[in-house]
């Protein structure tokens, strides 16, 4: 697939169809075609039962995250290290590939996973981490303590899962039944839930004297001209494929994993405000109607387990906020962020930070579950980024130590100052009922906890400093 090319969707009313067909086909056995869709095919009497439920005790594969490890990188390391933890990607992505391909075999041998799977992944794993461990010690003087105990991989239940833990905005009453119909690896029926059943959000902190009220949009279009790539070019610069997963840009086109600040100081952006040219980055959301995406054979796509139809958001809003407790000052050029995390179903929700929720609903947040939307009503999903800036770095080697969120109060951590807060809002027509899910990293089985966005800034310096003193002279701007 070219890295920028789409080809026409289907109406609203072609996907319903199509979407319909899918659930039809995939009936209530929503569970039974996930990763485990063709344990126990084959065979006489109680044996494919006896191995479908055998096979459902485990579903992904579960690998501590190292990059999540490793906060104090020296700058001289960097691209090595980022080389090295892309490349673990790898590896967890093509042992995930093979545990499902054996998944039958190995519910009726359970030390397959561990000959076939789990011993080889942790010996590369171990030769990565020992590679990071010598960059880390040539540039420091020191190697990092504990790289050795990052190697260990094992084999999860999908409801062991870090995310699913019912840490959500409003828990639901009752999960839905129904689901992916033909999607291989997920999600399943108890990840979604209707809007309707979930109760409201409590209130957000209020604005206290001296708030920086006011308001900064840019306007960068919904990614029309249908620019993906499976890179990641903050989390691993220089890597192709990094992601695993296809992601949606808007803002600057020159975003690629090659891409520095140079490419992107020059490139050419969708902003309407041309001083804008920072890169707005998200997963892709696919409608699993049984139609092939141009991508089926390719990176990021069908090769790494991410099917189905891409769908362009009806909607982008791309708002940039103040603080609840002061004055914001402007955020430095390149400076960039993370927010989610793409691999919270195996890490853990503690760094999960996507909401979703329906146009009409959106009192009622969900974190670790997708919506059901009524008839008429658009699935939601929000990021609201890190506010908080340490006033040094414009990056960090784990990617999140240099920014934070606010406190509870609504003031930055110590030695923070607070910055313009992204607030991202993207809304889809899709059609009423599950079967829809965010592309992911394979082994995170395509959870909604997973979801995640992504910036660089490149505001020219006449243009941040409107944002500035728009936001804190209490006015709306564009």
């Amino acid at each position: 697939m070219g890295r920028t090319s789409r080809k026409k969707r289907s109406t609203p009313a072609n996907r319903a169809v199509a979407a319909a067909a899918a659930l039809i086909l995939g009936g209530g056995g929503l569970v039974a075609v996930n990763v485990y869709a063709s344990a126990g095919e084959g065979g006489s009497g109680s044996r494919p039962e006896q191995a479908r439920n055998a096979a459902r005790q485990v579903s992904t594969i579960d690998c501590p995250d190292a990059g999540i490890a490793l906060p104090d990188v020296p700058d001289r390391a960097r691209p090595e290290v980022d080389r090295e933890l892309a490349v673990m990607d790898t590896q967890i992505t093509d042992a995930y590939r093979q545990f499902a391909d054996r998944k039958e075999r190995i519910a009726r041998d359970p030390d397959l996973a561990e000959n076939a799977v789990l011993g080889p992944l942790r010996a590369e794993r171990a030769a990565s981490l020992d590679r990071i461990g010598i960059a880390v010690e040539r540039a420091a003087g020191s190697r990092p303590q504990g790289l050795d105990g990052l190697a260990g991989c094992g084999l999860r239940a999908d409801d062991e899962g870090g995310g699913d833990t019912g840490q959500d905005g409003g828990q639901g009453e009752g999960d839905q039944e129904g689901g992916q119909g033909e999607q291989g690896n997920g999600p399943e029926a108890a990840d979604f839930v209707d809007i309707e059943s979930v109760r409201p959000d409590a209130d957000r902190p209020r604005n206290r004297r001296g708030a920086s009220r006011g308001t900064f949009t840019t306007d960068c279009g919904r990614n029309e001209n249908g620019k993906f790539n499976p890179d990641n070019v903050i989390a691993a610069p220089g890597v192709s494929n990094g992601a695993h997963h296809m992601h949606d840009y808007v803002g600057n086109q020159e975003t690629d994993a090659f891409a520095g600040d140079d490419d992107l100081a020059g490139g050419e952006t969708t902003c309407r405000n041309q001083g804008d040219r920072s890169t707005y980055y998200w997963p892709v959301l696919r409608l699993q109607n049984g139609q092939d995406e141009n991508d089926v054979d390719a990176d990021g796509g069908g090769r790494d387990q991410n099917t189905g139809e891409i769908q362009t958001p009806s909607q982008v809003t791309l708002k940039f906020v103040g603080s609840p407790v002061g004055k914001v000052t402007a955020m430095p050029r390149f400076l960039r962020i993370i927010t989610g995390d793409a691999k919270a179903f195996t890490n853990g929700d503690a760094n999960a930070n996507a909401s979703w929720s329906c146009t009409g609903f959106e009192d009622r947040q969900l974190t670790d579950k997708y919506p059901i939307c009524p008839e008429g009503s658009q699935v939601v999903r929000s990021f609201a980024f890190q506010s908080c800036w340490d006033g040094q770095n414009t990056d960090s080697a784990n990617h999140r130590t240099h920014v934070a969120f606010a406190q509870d109060d609504g003031r930055c951590p110590d030695g923070f100052r607070a910055v313009p807060q992204l607030v991202q809002r993207i809304v889809y027509d899709v059609p009423p009922g599950p079967g829809f899910a965010v592309d992911s990293f394979p082994e995170q089985l395509h959870k909604p906890v997973t979801d995640h966005g992504d910036f660089i800034n490149v505001f020219d310096d006449k243009l941040m400093k409107k944002v500035v003193s728009c936001i804190n002279g209490g006015r709306k701007c564009r």
